[in-house]
């Protein structure tokens, strides 16, 4: 038998050895290119090992090489800058106080001025006498605020006993802000969300926000409390949903009579799995913050705590 004869490649007649493949026929006579995979290796077949004979093409021509185009592979992901806004005091005046559930009151402070924050944006909050505390403007449960007001949602301590609830309404206040890095950030990969008891506060702010900006961004929001019964914000979760946000999940660590849709156990059981390109929020307990960031480094997620303040560093 000849060591050689002839093979019809796409019309074109080329001469080869016995034994070898078309790919490899077509790689010798320089109608198709050996391509590097996004592993290093080559693709077609091509590993490591011993050259094709004869590799080098003929009559060498760009056109002649293929092209594997990934759309957006390798892509950064690109989260926009945060905007640096200017610090700033204002004065205004504790105007409402609402409870919220068994362990979270919220307070509306009436500005004589606005102040400019981002969502997720903290201030120092000074009440008349009192050491100053780092709380996060946020919105009523129904998403509502005007521009000069500072809404806050406050926790309570074991007694049911809150700091405004104390001092009282009419009570002279001094904002200072802003202040963290905690705020939201346009673009990026997937929010998520994680909001403890009255740190849902900061995690409605930004999640108010983002779906108006970027509604077509994905979402998943993590609430979860103590006792069920601090899971005050359902009428905001049921704007989330209606708004497109699919996965919501409300958690509570104890309650005999927890409802049928929450569930048992902490926050972090019940995080998604983070992947690299996540944007993490999380506010709450201390615990809660460290948790989430352990479990967001463990990935390479961007994870930004805000932290609840409580009276008396409690």
């Amino acid at each position: 038998m000849s060591a050689r004869c002839s093979l019809i490649v796409n019309g074109k007649a080329v001469r080869v050895s016995t034994g070898d493949t078309p790919v490899e026929a077509a790689l010798a006579e320089g109608m198709i290119a050996p391509l590097q995979a996004l592993h290093g290796t080559g693709l077609l077949g091509q590993g490591p090992g011993a050259a094709v004979r004869r590799i080098k093409a003929r009559r060498p021509r760009a056109a002649d090489a293929l092209k594997l185009v990934l759309p957006n592979a390798g892509a950064p992901i690109v989260e926009a800058e945060a905007r640096r806004l200017p610090s700033a005091t204002r004065k205004g005046t504790l105007t409402g106080i609402r409870v919220l559930g068994p362990h979270v009151v919220e307070a509306v402070v009436t500005l004589e001025k606005r102040l400019a924050l981002e969502p997720g944006h903290q201030v120092a909050i000074s009440f008349e006498g009192l050491a100053p505390l780092t709380w996060t403007p946020s919105l009523r449960v129904d998403g509502s605020a005007e521009l000069n007001e500072a809404v806050f949602h406050c926790p309570r301590d074991e007694d049911g006993v809150s700091l405004v609830e104390s001092i009282g309404l009419g009570v002279e206040v001094k904002l200072k802000g802003p202040l963290g890095r905690g705020q939201y950030r346009q673009g990026g990969g997937r929010l998520v969300l994680v909001g403890g008891e009255s740190g849902f506060g900061a995690i409605w702010a930004i999640a108010h926000a983002a779906r108006y900006i970027e509604p077509a961004r994905e979402m998943t929001v993590i609430v979860g409390a103590r006792d069920a019964r601090d899971l005050y914000m359902r009428e905001s979760l049921d704007w989330l949903r209606r708004t497109g946000v699919a996965r919501i999940v409300m958690v509570a660590e104890r309650g005999r009579q927890r409802p049928p849709d929450v569930r048992p156990g902490p926050l972090t059981a019940h995080l998604p799995a983070l992947r690299a390109t996540d944007v993490v929020h999380v506010s709450g307990a201390a615990t809660t913050l460290g948790a989430v960031q352990v479990l967001a480094a463990s990935v390479g997620a961007r994870c930004y705590p805000i932290p609840v303040d409580l009276p008396g560093g409690a």
